[in-house]
């Protein structure tokens, strides 16, 4: 079965229109879904929309209502909220052009591929699609999806294009509020070295099949054991991940070498690098052996 189009309309630069179709790029995850269950019965809970002192209602008497006041309300039925004009339902018409990185990775969202809607939008398509490649940039526009109008960036992606909707500022929290307290130190040489040469060994080709969530793994092997288990409750050994703690690597440029070295090649060690803290090393005071006498 055919992928259904998340949006159809048309991209308009100037006096060209180009009609097109967008898809979502990505899809959700591998994850483990959990319901709320009674105990007691074992059966699931339900939940059911209720009115204070009416009881639950059908879902063909609920509609959307805005506060203007505490407990009055402007009621809306969804063909009238549908009705609200808005040129950007349909057409996404590109008001700025940017250099990439120009835009700061926070404002990205989420991903979609976008194609000619028919074989008269191809050539213009793709006209568009190489302009943007030629002069490295981005487009920028805005368009209404699903009930909201998003800013939107578009750009090549091999033969086709990605758009991308962004956030809008008030949706990003300024960094400097969270950064204000890290001191504004340079890197002893050294350490800087070490760090690059460590980065340079780990270097490889982004290949996104070499990342899998571990933790959906490590719950489905949870529910295999509790199955097993027959109820028993089983609890995690929280301390198993944590047997490096106890290791040599005392300070940071200790913890750099010893990576570099290659005795490191686990999560636990690399967390142990990032960790580590500058601090004089400590011995244990040798174990004093008993007086012995000697026989006259």
């Amino acid at each position: 079965m055919a992928a259904r189009a998340y949006w159809q309309g048309q991209i308009r630069l100037a006096l060209v229109s180009i009609p097109v179709e967008i898809y979502s790029a990505t899809r959700s995850g591998a994850q483990i879904s959990f319901h709320q269950i009674h105990e007691p019965s074992g059966k699931r809970i339900k939940l059911e929309k209720t009115v204070p002192g009416v009881g639950a209602v059908d879902t063909d008497e609920i509609m959307k209502g805005f506060e203007i006041e505490k407990g009055e309300y402007v009621l809306l039925d969804q063909d009238e909220i549908d009705a609200v004009k808005l040129e950007s339902k349909k057409t996404l018409e590109l008001t700025q052009f940017v250099d990439a990185h120009e835009i700061d990775v926070l404002y990205y969202e989420k991903p979609y591929f976008v194609v000619p809607a028919d074989d008269l939008a191809e050539e213009a398509f793709i006209v568009l699609r190489e302009a943007l490649r030629r002069t490295k940039k981005v487009g920028l526009g805005q368009l209404a999806m699903r009930g909201r109008e998003y800013v939107v960036s578009l750009k090549p992606c091999g033969r086709g294009m990605v758009l991308e909707t962004l956030r809008y500022t008030d949706e990003v929290n300024k960094a400097q509020g969270y950064f204000r307290d890290i001191p504004d130190a340079k890197p002893e040489p050294e350490l800087l070295e070490l760090a690059e040469a460590l980065i340079e060994k780990k270097a490889a080709p982004f290949d996104p099949r070499g990342f899998h969530d571990r933790y959906v793994d490590a719950l489905k092997g949870l529910i295999d054991r509790k199955r097993k288990a027959k109820g028993r409750r089983i609890i995690e050994d929280k301390d198993a991940g944590a047997a490096r703690s106890g290791s040599n690597v005392v300070d940071l440029m200790a913890a750099l070498k010893k990576s570099m070295e290659g005795k490191s090649g686990t999560a636990a060690a690399d967390a142990e690098l990032a960790a580590a803290k500058k601090k004089p090393a400590t011995r244990k005071p040798a174990a004093r052996k008993p007086a012995t006498r000697k026989r006259a």
